[in-house]
């Protein structure tokens, strides 16, 4: 029975990690990439949603059958405070005494300082996955976020169009709790991804904000084609 119980739980974290790194996800998205049984993921599904950790969100145009809205699961406010990093609220109440003792600029030295230290973790998988073009970049920024705890993704919208770009996804913050109180550190990292991908981009959602996810548009043009990377190409289908 212990090792049963030991088992439904790492599994139940492995689901959990998933909605993580891939939210919004359908239930059957999720157990086909877990290997799992519908009923095992409904299980599982259901026991995080009981706890609080995830939630359902009914997406606009996403259809699952009979014009019903395909149900895609997300994490909840909870359920990233479960992973956030330890003494979050420590480092809002140095940041409030910074402002109040020192004044705004103390913050916005401190927010400048900590952008610049990221932007010099990221290097080295940016230099190695660095491309030629915007979307080949987003995609080394996204690998780079990743491994500093964002689970970051950057998929091609619109391709083929006038309005073609990609979105960078963050699923995870890891200073969610202090960039809700400052909204300074996201304006700064969103210039440091300006400065590297060489356009200008723009946030359309933001976990800071209360929204499931960070969203990032990162326009691209002709100049920055191709933009649809092979494995990005549906199987059987027409180019």
């Amino acid at each position: 029975m212990v090792a049963n119980d030991t088992e439904d739980r790492r599994t139940r974290e492995k689901v959990f990690r998933s909605v993580l790194d891939e939210g919004p996800i359908t239930a059957s998205a999720l157990a086909k990439g877990l290997d799992l049984t519908p009923a095992a993921i409904r299980r599982h599904m259901d026991a995080l949603a009981d706890e609080g950790f995830i939630e359902v969100r009914e997406l606009a145009g996403k259809q699952a059958g009979r014009g019903r809205p395909a149900r895609h699961y997300v994490v909840t406010s909870r359920g990233h405070g479960s992973v956030s990093h330890s003494y979050d609220q420590l480092a809002v109440d140095i940041l409030r005494f910074m402002k109040d003792r020192v004044g705004p600029e103390a913050v916005e030295g401190f927010t400048e300082d900590l952008v610049a230290k990221l932007r010099d973790r990221l290097g080295p998988e940016l230099d190695r996955r660095g491309g030629t073009t915007v979307a080949s970049r987003s995609r080394g920024l996204a690998a780079a976020l990743t491994k500093e705890g964002y689970a970051a993704s950057a998929t091609p919208v619109a391709a083929g169009t006038p309005l073609e770009a990609m979105q960078l996804c963050q699923g995870h913050c890891p200073i969610q709790a202090v960039a809700s109180e400052f909204p300074e550190i996201c304006e700064a990292e969103l210039a440091m991804f300006s400065d590297y991908l060489g356009v200008d981009v723009r946030r359309l959602s933001s976990l800071a904000h209360g929204d499931h996810v960070c969203t990032t548009h990162i326009p691209t043009s002709e100049l920055t084609r191709p933009l649809i990377h092979s494995n990005d190409r549906p199987q059987g289908g027409s180019r």
